[in-house]
């Protein structure tokens, strides 16, 4: 709470500052950004916008206009710029420019104060340690906010150029010159990596205590700081903030990006760097030594959600667990109305046929074994631990998606609209089961943590690099693993080639192994991997466009019903949802036109 009063006193501070000539008599009661140098707690607050301008997500949302889901709230925005085609210029609702731009902002301007700030005045190692720690969380926060600027607007313009955003590492006052270009989407890389190794120069690995003298980096110790003053500095106290295995972390996620086939022709980054920084990612929990082996169904372990919980293994960076999140806001909008739910997202018939089965072998192979008669039987154990399918067994109540069983009918395939499932299917992954919604007449609220960066991501994002610059079987970065290998160990995990009590097939993933014998196939594979154990994490919608996938693809869904002659259920595949994406320019968004129409060298992307 005290930082969202910093934040608010700070964004006051602005909206007066400009207005001198109206509150000219009441000025000095307004903090300048010079007196924040006297005051910490204010200073502050300018970092605390930059990080409170980060466009994490903690709900499903942007899934709903990809291949994985629909949703059942008619007015939803992404509904109307997927299925209706109203993504424009002036109409983005994937728009990270203001936010994002903001934030680069008041970290650009408490940039220019943190050496002057008097953070601990008394005590010249302290007030070292307090600079570098802030300096370097500030560089780590930039780098994230241009990284996701590139991913909403970076694109190509009618010159033939691959453009980022302006590229500002200065802050912006009434005499600037607000009518910058666009620096080149290799240019803002560069300067996302700087940020990046600036990061890490500065902060530690972990936040940890340390317990004696002994331990103290010799830098601050020359300057006679001890153990305890170090520990509030970069202890566990400050656990959660900007740290340099994150911001390694964020460096190669910036790498993934610029070396996918969208952006690679002219990023200056290839496959080759990207997976070396994700191995260097990886090596810090020893490789595959450290695959959280129920890292899948991270958020199933309620013993480690509540808030004094330990850390979980699969879980890199994650947003804090604060009181905001002790709810059933999740659950309310996701579970199925028989559940005192609203049902909103609606996973896709297209994603649940991307589930191979059991033994590995996608449901188009003629040796998977798939009955459509019979299709969920023997599948890939991850489609029930994320979706809820006809006759799923959830929170000790049968999920009834089918047009047959009057007991359970408001659970139906389009039984009410904006209050049942459109496709067949509701949402599981991310739930609790043992919350109860507001709707209910006894709500049972539970913690909530939201992932930021999840190890596996990191994991998928080395296959992916590694198999595309060397192949499936290769290790120059000497990470000890082979894309192959990742690959193998996530299908393990989720229970692949194995019989119903887990032992290994007598033949093994044989459709892996396949796949590591032709590197076309299994870049299809991994992509595959990504979106099952990434899906309903807001990560699709940019995965398809990085990869370049076509956009328009039909959402498709299924209608039950009973046979009363044979008593058996029949499938009827149907359409629900046309998109309307263009494919020939939508792989980049837009820039926003408001900015265009203002600033002359401000090029659009093609086709917007």
């Amino acid at each position: 709470m005290k930082t969202r009063h910093i934040i608010l006193c700070f964004i006051g501070l602005l909206a007066f500052c400009s207005c001198d000539d109206m509150f000219e008599p009441a000025k000095r009661n307004f903090r300048q950004l010079e007196d924040m140098t006297e005051e910490s707690d204010y200073a502050h607050g300018l970092l605390m916008y930059g990080y409170g301008s980060l466009p994490y997500m903690s709900t499903t949302q942007t899934d709903i206009a990809t291949d994985d889901a629909v949703t059942n709230l008619l007015t939803s925005t992404y509904l109307n710029m997927a299925a209706f085609g109203t993504w424009r210029s002036d109409n983005n609702p994937m728009s990270q420019w203001d936010r994002c731009k903001g934030g680069i902002q008041y970290v650009n301007l408490f940039l220019t104060i943190v050496e002057k700030t008097k953070w601990a005045p008394s005590a010249e190692s302290k007030q070292k340690m307090f600079i570098d720690r802030l300096k370097g969380e500030a560089y780590g926060v930039r780098a994230l906010l241009y990284y996701y600027l590139l991913q909403a607007h970076g694109g190509y313009a009618d010159d033939g150029v691959l453009y980022g955003v302006p590229l500002l590492t200065t802050p912006e006052d009434g005499s600037s010159d607000y009518n910058q270009p666009r620096a080149t989407f290799a240019d803002c890389v560069k300067q996302c990596f700087i940020d990046c190794d600036s990061a890490m120069f500065y902060l530690p690995a972990e936040y940890e205590d340390i317990e004696s003298d002994e331990e103290i980096p010799a830098k601050y110790k020359a300057l006679g700081a001890n153990y305890s003053s170090y520990n509030l500095v970069f202890g566990l106290r400050s656990n959660g903030l900007m740290s340099g295995k994150i911001a390694e972390a964020v460096k190669a996620q910036i790498a993934l990006l610029a070396a996918s086939p969208a952006f690679r022709e002219q990023s200056g980054v290839t496959s080759a760097e990207a997976a070396t920084l994700c191995a260097n990612v990886l090596k810090r929990i020893g490789g595959l030594e450290g695959f959280d082996p129920t890292g899948n169904i991270w958020y199933k372990n309620t013993s480690k959600l509540g808030p004094s919980a330990s850390e979980m293994p699969e879980i890199l960076w994650r947003e804090s667990r604060v009181d905001g999140h002790n709810n059933s806001d999740q659950e309310s909008d996701n579970f199925p109305p028989s559940l005192y739910g609203l049902g909103r997202v609606n996973p896709s018939q297209n994603l649940v046929d991307a589930f191979p089965m059991r033994n590995g072998r996608p449901i188009s192979d003629a040796n998977s074994g798939y009955d459509p008669n019979d299709p969920y039987t023997n599948r890939d154990p991850r489609l029930s631990d994320y979706i809820l399918y006809n006759g799923t067994t959830f929170r000790r109540s049968v999920i009834i998606t089918g047009n047959y069983d009057e007991g359970t009918k408001q659970d139906h395939i389009n039984n009410t609209p904006s209050f049942s499932t459109r496709t067949g299917y509701y949402l599981k992954k991310l739930l609790r089961d043992d919350v109860s919604p507001a709707r209910s007449q006894s709500e049972i609220k539970q913690w909530h943590i939201y992932p930021r960066i999840r190890y596996t991501e990191m994991f998928l994002a080395y296959a992916e690099a590694a198999n595309d610059a060397w192949g499936p079987n290769s290790d120059p970065t000497g990470v000890g693993f082979t894309a192959y290998d990742v690959i193998k160990a996530i299908r393990q995990r989720a229970g692949l080639a194995t019989n119903e009590i887990g032992m290994p097939l007598p033949e093994g993933d044989t459709y892996l192994d396949e796949c590591a014998a032709d590197q076309a196939k299994m870049t299809d594979l991994i992509r595959n991997e990504r979106r099952l154990e990434l899906c309903f994490e807001n990560k699709r919608f940019w995965d398809m466009r990085r990869w370049m996938l076509p956009l328009n693809e039909p959402i498709m869904g299924v209608e039950i019903k009973l046979n009363d002659n044979t008593n058996e259920l029949t499938y009827r595949i149907f359409e629900v949802e046309q998109r309307q994406f263009d494919s020939s320019y939508q792989w980049y968004g837009p820039i926003p036109k408001s900015e265009t129409l203002k600033w002359s060298k401000l090029l659009q992307n093609k086709g917007w």
